[in-house]
């Protein structure tokens, strides 16, 4: 009977991991913040990453992010979709091959307009010499790659 009720519990939590789907929006594993914290209107403003401030945030699905400025915040709330980055901050190439990896507010770039993080350096590399190609793959893999 224990090993039953073993067995059964153990298929109950397979078969819960197998519905289960990743966050839209990659904020690291203790925290709830997106862009690791970095102002994504900066990227804009500034053409570089900028930490952002506790003084300044907002929520947003359901994640925090942050500003280093009172403007940056409230052109960030004006429109939430121009600034979060593409793919919910996950790495651009990662989500192009058809899975998940962290975004690093220090590997980015901006195309179109959107702005795509990097999970590093030697990745970044790769994602630029066919950025537009990766795109392609990645919006063709976005959103069944949470699944």
């Amino acid at each position: 009977m224990k090993r039953q009720l073993l067995l059964i519990t153990f298929a109950l939590f397979v078969s819960a991991s197998a519905w289960a789907s990743e966050p839209a929006v990659y904020t690291g594993l203790l925290s709830n913040t997106g862009a690791g914290g970095y102002d994504t209107v900066s990227y804009f403003q500034t053409g570089k990453p900028t930490k952002g401030s506790r003084e300044y945030s907002t929520e947003h699905l359901g994640v925090t992010w942050r500003f280093s400025s009172a403007e940056n915040l409230a052109r960030f709330e004006a429109n939430p979709e121009r600034y979060a980055p593409v793919y919910g901050g996950y790495c651009a190439w990662a989500v192009a091959q058809g899975y998940l990896a962290k975004g690093d507010p220090e590997h980015w770039a901006i195309r179109d307009g959107r702005l795509y993080l990097n999970y590093n350096q030697s990745v970044q590399d790769r994602w630029l010499k066919d950025t537009e190609g990766f795109i392609r793959q990645a919006d063709a893999n976005w959103p069944k790659v949470l699944e």
